[in-house]
């Protein structure tokens, strides 16, 4: 690192810490040749991950997306926000944890169709019945007639 007083390169780290909010490190540093000290922030450089949208677009992935869907098809269900927050989470962790740097919306999708299938059947067929783009009631009754199935 160098010195932003006088650009010399050789700099040595007097103490070293999480910065406040524990997304960087805080290094204070003194230089070698002037004695002044200076502070430099370190943090991780990541890729953004891209969703491959069903045209074949992409978009930078947007987890208010997959809120916005999750929020609506829980309107006026018995569902609280804990529950919400916690698959929106689950579903994200999962995204994230596949370690890939594009991910198609239909996988995201099959992950949010089979959290709401736990949480609230209701919920479950108003989301698949957008996301899947039902074209007419029978297709509701093959899926409601899925779900009595099991």
């Amino acid at each position: 690192m160098k010195c932003p007083y006088c650009n010399e390169d050789d700099t040595k780290v007097i103490d070293s810490r999480p910065a406040e909010d524990n997304s960087a490190i805080r290094r204070r540093r003194q230089c070698e040749r002037c004695g002044k000290r200076f502070t430099t922030y370190e943090k991780l450089e990541t890729m953004p991950l891209m969703v491959v949208k069903k045209d074949g677009t992409r978009e930078v992935y947007d987890r208010s997306k997959i809120e916005a869907g999750i929020l609506r098809s829980c309107h006026k269900r018995p569902v609280s926000s804990q529950q919400i927050d916690a698959l929106i989470n689950e579903v994200e962790s999962n995204v994230f944890n596949m370690e890939e740097k594009e991910v198609a919306t239909s996988v995201i999708g099959e992950m949010v169709i089979n959290g709401l299938k736990e949480l609230d059947e209701v919920a479950y067929v108003r989301f698949a019945s957008v996301y899947r783009e039902f074209k007419d009631v029978n297709t509701f009754i093959d899926e409601i007639g899925k779900l009595l199935k099991k």
